[in-house]
């Protein structure tokens, strides 16, 4: 099994950033793609941005201003967030998909909460 902890969820003003981290644990496993969703309340789990060995991929909504990176010597990911809006108001979960023995799965973190208010 992966483990996935977030953190660097918070309050924050509109316009301000805050950085998320996500550190996967989980011997055996290879991580081959790691991503951040979020979900704000009575609204379905989006896709923010992915990582993996090819590239970095971004939802529209979020280009140019969150910027995906991952450290790999430490497994963790990371979300920096930047100009950020009150609309930005979300759960934000960590993804990572993972590979074992030639089976394939996906672990998903148990999110951080992120605010944009004044």
């Amino acid at each position: 099994q992966v483990q996935l902890v977030e953190s660097g969820g918070g309050l924050v003003q509109p316009g301000g950033s805050l950085k998320l981290s996500c550190a996967a644990s989980g011997r055996g496993f290879s991580i081959n793609a790691m991503g951040w969703y979020r979900q704000a309340p009575g609204k379905q789990r989006d896709f923010l941005a992915r990582i993996t060995n090819d590239g970095i991929m971004y939802a529209e909504t979020v280009k140019g201003r969150f910027t995906i990176s991952r450290d790999n010597a430490k497994n963790t990911v990371y979300l920096q967030m930047t100009t950020l809006k009150p609309e930005d108001t979300a759960v934000y979960y960590c993804n990572a998909g993972a590979t074992r023995l030639g089976l394939s799965f996906v672990y998903w973190g148990q999110g951080t909460q992120v605010t944009v208010s004044s």
